[in-house]
């Protein structure tokens, strides 16, 4: 499977252009998994649901399975958050895999910076990231050494990072 990020900072258009990227990458007819990295706690499951029930009583794991999806659900419990490479070889094989977050692990990522964040940029400082994806792209050419696309043309993002991958 090959694998490509998104990163940037809190508001910088991420999700946004993730979302654009798995419509855009699967509309060409590759198949396309994501992992989204958060920094805060989160809860996929419902209080009062079975599952939910479940891991409140203490399971490590609950495979909740339907006619349409599967969702594993494991608890931590205060064991370390697992290596990236470890949760990408849980995933069914694909053509590629999106990773949204992860900005500090050495896989190729597209900086998506927009400028009413005012944040700074990632991307002098390192080298995993290929290409930023700016809302204004003429702010940002003159700050890097690696290509500036448009963050709304996802078209251009989706042909940069097939391109890299040889996809």
């Amino acid at each position: 499977m090959k694998i490509y990020g998104v990163t940037g900072w809190k508001n910088a258009g991420k999700t946004g252009l993730m979302e654009r990227l798995v419509a855009e990458i699967t509309g060409r007819g590759l198949t396309v998994s994501t992992v989204k990295h958060a920094h805060h706690s989160f809860d996929v499951d419902q209080p009062g649901r079975d599952s939910y029930r479940h891991r409140e009583a203490g399971a490590s794991e609950v495979l909740l399975v339907s006619g349409n999806r599967v969702a594993l659900m494991q608890e931590l419990r205060g064991a370390p958050e697992p290596p990236l490479a470890d949760l990408l070889a849980r995933l069914t094989p694909v053509d590629l895999v999106l990773i949204e977050g992860y900005k500090r692990e050495g896989h190729p990522k597209i900086e998506a910076w927009r400028s009413e964040a005012a944040n700074t940029l990632i991307a002098p400082g390192d080298p995993t990231i290929r290409a930023i994806a700016a809302d204004i792209p003429a702010d940002v050419a003159s700050l890097v050494n690696q290509p500036v696309l448009d963050l709304n043309d996802t078209s251009a993002i989706a042909d940069f990072i097939l391109h890299e991958l040889g996809l």
